[in-house]
């Protein structure tokens, strides 16, 4: 290993860590709001008690979620100091705006934690609702320096030199609207089917409480009705790739031949040397459709760009596949279980739906990992599209490698421990009951 792949597989590894902790962290500040509104409209003590079981994995993964936040801000400019240097005006506006969206976090997450005893009901809910506002807009804000990479703007160069800098519109760059609202959508998602799995679990072993079946009603609900809306989001950015990100829609599609009526491919294997994708599922010309809403129109093929300037099909194909195809599974374990909950009037108790609620739940985390996958393979060889290459950016000094197994190790370690502490139950004795937080 180089010490560009090392840089890459460092930087690649922290981010698929960190983008676990702040998905969690993104979702599960709206469970919160959303069962403290119950409690405080139906006068339900259970739905106060739901929410307050949600406390310490919310509190853990804000703060894991800060370091590993952190020990990213240093690798940017310890691992590549080149697209520091170049980067730094336009996308340092966003992640100083970041900075207080984080601490607006933080301030509201204390409140609500610490003051169940001091502050009412109506205060702890409202308490809520900017931590809401405050944990999607954090991401939002790191969201835009991303879609700048993907879609740079707000500069002009003169001499190989960036010059004639505006940050806001750097800030508000082609990609960051959809990245933005898809990215969010796709953390309550992921939030959503993860926890209402967690309850499914529950429920199999047992656990056949109003607690565990109104907690994963509420999760599932969340999950569910964010599903349309990442599908929907998912469609625009599809159609900004067409757009603005020609060669990444190709790499993304494993299109090669610049055709009209493009036909999409699903599954396979891509082959850059024959330029055709074997074992393949092909349905006529629906990627022009879905591309320019025209089924005769010609959609680019990576042939159309300069040779070693396009990303891998190899890689971006299968992730992308991966990603839709994780929406399928949600969808159906969703579907199954609502079309129960409607049949009998109450949370199902069938082994089968719960189970593939289990089975789905874990595909939320996997849409997005592979999502971001799609998102930064699909940019390569650039760091920036178009001006930076990612191997001219690259820190000149050796002993990545080392580094690297360093720091996969201490991840690794550090997600046993957080599972570990998370999965754990306490328990108390409430008014002759036993109400368990985790």
């Amino acid at each position: 290993m180089d010490d560009l792949l090392a840089a890459r597989a460092l930087m690649g590894v922290s981010l698929a860590f960190h983008i676990v902790y702040a998905t969690i962290g993104i979702g599960l500040p709206l469970l919160l709001m959303l069962a403290e509104g119950l409690s405080l409209k139906t006068g339900e003590e259970e739905w106060h008690e739901i929410a307050r079981s949600w406390i310490r994995p919310a509190g853990v993964l804000f703060a894991i979620g800060a370091v590993s936040g952190t020990i990213l801000s240093f690798e940017l400019g310890l691992l590549w100091p080149k697209f520091m240097v170049f980067a730094g005006p336009m996308v340092g506006l966003a992640f100083s705006m970041e900075g207080f969206a984080f601490f607006t976090e933080a301030i509201f997450l204390a409140l609500y934690s610490y003051g169940e005893r001091r502050l009412s009901r109506r205060a702890q809910f409202l308490c809520t609702i900017p931590l809401v506002l405050a944990s999607a807009i954090s991401a939002v804000f790191v969201i835009s320096a991303n879609g700048w990479m993907n879609t740079p703007g707000g500069f002009r160069m003169v001499n190989g030199v960036a010059s004639d800098i505006r940050p806001l519109i750097a800030f508000a760059n082609q990609a960051w609207p959809h990245q933005a609202v898809h990215g969010t959508f796709a953390a309550y998602v992921a939030t959503g089917f993860a926890v209402a799995g967690f309850y499914a679990a529950d429920l199999l072993r047992g656990r056949k409480t109003s607690q565990v079946k109104r907690a994963l009603t509420l999760s599932l609900a969340v999950g569910t009705l964010s599903l349309p809306l990442m599908l929907m989001s998912g469609d625009w950015a599809a159609e900004a790739l067409a757009e603005n990100q020609k060669a990444k829609l190709a790499a993304a599609e494993a299109h090669f031949k610049t055709v009209a009526a493009a036909p999409l491919i699903i599954g396979g294997w891509p082959d850059p040397e024959t330029g055709t994708v074997r074992y393949a599922i092909k349905i006529p010309k629906l990627l022009s459709y879905l591309a320019n809403g025209d089924a005769n129109s010609v959609v680019q093929g990576l042939d159309a760009f300069p040779q070693g300037s396009t990303p891998d099909p190899r890689i971006v194909h299968p992730f992308f596949d991966l990603m839709v195809g994780s929406f399928f599974i949600m969808a159906a374990a969703a579907g199954w279980f609502w079309w129960l909950r409607w049949r009998q009037k109450e949370v199902t108790l069938k082994r089968g739906a719960l189970v593939l609620v289990i089975i789905a739940a874990p595909f939320g985390m996997i849409a997005l990992e592979s999502g971001w996958m799609v998102t930064e393979f699909g940019r390569q060889p650039w760091i920036i599209q178009g001006y930076l290459r990612t191997s001219e950016a690259v820190t000149p000094n050796g002993g990545l490698l080392l580094i690297f197994a360093t720091f996969l190790f201490v991840y690794l370690a550090l997600s046993v421990g957080i599972l570990k502490l998370l999965l754990r139950r306490q328990g108390r004795v409430e008014g002759g009951k036993e109400v368990l937080h985790g």
